[in-house]
C-alpha cells in the first residue's frame, strides 16, 4: 500500500470521526431542548426567561430544527446545486482529482448562489423579515411571506413536465403552478436543477474528450503506447482553459442560464 492510500484512510477516517461528533453534538442538543419542554410542562410552565423575554420552549426547539435544517434548505432550494455540480464537471473534465480543492469549490458555488439569490433574498428581507423583526406580523405570515419568492424563482426554473409529473403523483387537485404546495415544487425543481446541471456538465466535457482523443490517436501513432495519454493532455487541457478564460465564460454563463 503507497503512502498516498494511506493518508486518504486516515482523511477517511479523520472526517468520519468529526461527522459522529457533530451528530451526536446535534442530537444531545435536540435531546435537551425536549427534556426542557417536557419538564416546563410538567410544571405547568412552557415558557423560558431569555434576556428578560419570555419564549416558549416549543419555539427554541423549532428554532434549532430550522437551524439544522438550513444547509438542506440552501441545497433544494437555491441554485446552489446546479452552480456545484458543473464545477465539480470542469473540474473531472480536466483530470484534476484534488486541484481546486472541495472547499474552495463549495466556497465558489456558495457566493455564485447569494450574488445570483441576492434579489430574492433582498425581497425576503423587505417584505418578511424586517415586518418580523419589528413585530408587526406573526411567525406563520413570516414564513409565507418568506417561501413566495423563493417558490416564485422554483417555478420560474423548473419544467413543466417535471412539475406535472410531482403534481400527479401527489394527486394535487391544483392546475396552476402558482397554487401547488411547496412540497411538490422543491422536487420538481430538484428533477430539473439535475437535468441542466447534467446536460451542461456534458456540453462541457466534449471540448476535454476531443483534445484526449487527440493525444491518445497521437501517442498510437507514434507507438509511445506505454505513456498514459491523461498525463500528457492534462497540460493541453489547462492551456485551453486558461487562454479562452474559462473561468469567466462559466461564471457568466451559469449566472445568466437562471430566470430570475
Amino acid at each position: 500500500m503507497s503512502k498516498a492510500d494511506e493518508r486518504r484512510k486516515i482523511a477517511k477516517k479523520k472526517l468520519k470521526k468529526t461527522a459522529k461528533l457533530l451528530l451526536v453534538s446535534f442530537l444531545m442538543i435536540v435531546v435537551c431542548a425536549a427534556f426542557l419542554s417536557f419538564a416546563a410542562f410538567a410544571e405547568g410552565d412552557t415558557l423560558v426567561n431569555i434576556n428578560g423575554d419570555s419564549v416558549d420552549t416549543l419555539e427554541i426547539i423549532e428554532t434549532l430544527t430550522l437551524i439544522a435544517l438550513i444547509p438542506s434548505i440552501l441545497i433544494m432550494t437555491t441554485c446552489f446545486t446546479r452552480i456545484i455540480i458543473v464545477l465539480s464537471f470542469v473540474r473531472n473534465g480536466m483530470g484534476l482529482q484534488s486541484t481546486p480543492p472541495n472547499q474552495v469549490l463549495i466556497g465558489i458555488a456558495l457566493f455564485l448562489t447569494l450574488f445570483i439569490m441576492s434579489p430574492i433574498v433582498s425581497t425576503i428581507n423587505t417584505e418578511a423579515y424586517e415586518p418580523y423583526k419589528a413585530e408587526q406580523i406573526s411567525r406563520e405570515e413570516f414564513i409565507q411571506k418568506a417561501t413566495e419568492p423563493l417558490k416564485e424563482f422554483m417555478l420560474k426554473n423548473t419544467k413543466k413536465d417535471d412539475l406535472m409529473t410531482f403534481a400527479n403523483l401527489a394527486n394535487t387537485t391544483d392546475t396552476k403552478p402558482e397554487d401547488m404546495p411547496i412540497t411538490t415544487i422543491i422536487p420538481a425543481f430538484m428533477t430539473s436543477e439535475l437535468k441542466r446541471a447534467f446536460t451542461i456538465g456534458f456540453l462541457i466535457y466534449i471540448p476535454f474528450l476531443i483534445i484526449d482523443m487527440i493525444v491518445s490517436s497521437t501517442l498510437m501513432s507514434m507507438g509511445m503506447i506505454m505513456l498514459p495519454p491523461a498525463t500528457i493532455a492534462m497540460p493541453f487541457k489547462l492551456l485551453l482553459f486558461v487562454l479562452v478564460d474559462g473561468w469567466g465564460l462559466l461564471f457568466k454563463a451559469l449566472a445568466s442560464s437562471f430566470n430570475l
